[in-house]
């Protein structure tokens, strides 16, 4: 795809926020970047705009069938001034994974990085430089004919943003408590798990909510046929450290293929670590947690990288982890993949893209 993209910048600059009170998804940047795709035209007039209000008909298909993909990826500053992306032909690539399961025109995903790059580019001074800070980019497409009917549209946006944000969870790199969802269901094979669509989050909120209102941050979801099986947790793949294995579940088409699900599995096989991707019962990991052989647990993925867990609260019964308390290989999956990702650590694995 070789289309040439229009730089108009901002006349009104916007104050930057404090970086160390930057909170999650809460400031956005001075720019973004759209595409059009128009049916027998193609995706075209690639662009960089000053942020702002999008003008969309109320009748746009988007708001009414959530035909939409999106996507969640970083860019880090390391100490010497250098900008780096974290695997993003990954993303791009996982974008059409999304946009072929939601009948959305594919995107050339080697343009599609060029384009974040010029954009973090333009927005450069946006990314913080705080311990545990990053400018979190959020790449989307959505449906936009002004038409009323279940049909795929006929032209949609591409729109990347940019937000410098702070940890993902308000605990940081602590360990979370998190409730095992015993009713709902986010996911079943053959159904849109696997595609990153807004409609799976908007329909895992009710049991979230639940899961507050009982203490706990997130919620690890039971697959939706026997309700036995382990998937994910609300944002973020799942991995249990039992009697020395690592176990993650296999995707099987109801689990998002994550990013730093794969860079995980990569490390741990790496360093000699064994890992099994596989069916795990909740009641296996309950016997485990009782005979004294499940020694950690952490969620992966983009918002937070590395978030173990300190408690599983299922049908009345907490597990407590490694006495609540960040394990041992979590922390170094951790310490590597964030030092990887700011440059403090080299970059063996060809993981991480520089910004020009």
């Amino acid at each position: 795809m070789s289309l040439q993209i229009k730089i108009e910048k901002t006349k009104f600059p916007k104050q930057k926020p404090d970086q160390n009170n930057l909170g999650f998804g809460q400031y956005f940047t001075d720019h973004m970047f759209i595409m059009n795709y128009t049916e027998g035209k193609g995706w075209h007039d690639p662009r960089i705009v000053p942020y702002g209000p999008l003008s969309l008909d109320p009748s746009t298909m988007v708001f009414h069938y959530g035909q939409a993909i999106f996507e969640g990826l970083k860019a880090y500053k390391t100490k010497d001034g250098k900008i780096l992306l974290f695997r993003p032909i990954k993303n791009m690539e996982r974008i059409n994974i999304s946009n072929d399961r939601l009948c959305i025109p594919h995107i050339d995903p080697e343009f599609a990085v060029e384009a974040l790059k010029t954009l973090v580019s333009v927005d450069k001074d946006w990314i913080p430089e705080a311990e545990g800070t990053s400018l979190y980019i959020r790449p989307f497409i959505i449906a936009t004919d002004p038409y009323l009917g279940v049909r795929t549209s006929k032209t949609y946006m591409f729109i990347i943003i940019l937000s410098p944000s702070g940890a993902y969870y308000p605990s940081g790199i602590n360990p979370v408590k998190i409730y095992v969802e015993p009713y709902y269901v986010r996911a079943v094979k053959g159904g849109t798990g696997y595609a990153k669509t807004p409609g799976n989050y908007a329909a895992s909120l009710k049991a979230q909510d639940e899961a507050h209102k009982q203490g706990y941050v997130q919620v690890l979801w039971l697959d939706g046929i026997e309700k036995r099986y382990i998937e994910e947790v609300g944002s973020m793949n799942v991995f249990f450290k039992i009697n020395g294995e690592v176990i993650t579940p296999a995707l099987e088409g109801s689990i998002l293929p994550g990013i730093t699900r794969a860079s995980t599995i990569e490390l741990l096989k790496h360093w000699g670590v064994k890992v099994s991707e596989r069916k795990l019962s909740i009641q296996e990991l309950y016997e485990a947690y009782e005979n004294g052989t499940l020694e950690e647990a952490f969620g992966t993925g983009t918002a937070a990288v590395i978030s173990p867990i300190g408690e599983l609260y299922w049908e009345g019964k907490k597990m407590i982890i490694n006495d609540g308390k960040i394990g041992q290989l979590s922390q170094r999956i951790y310490d590597t993949i964030t030092g990887i990702q700011t440059g403090r650590i080299e970059d063996t694995f060809n993981w991480t893209v520089e910004v020009e």
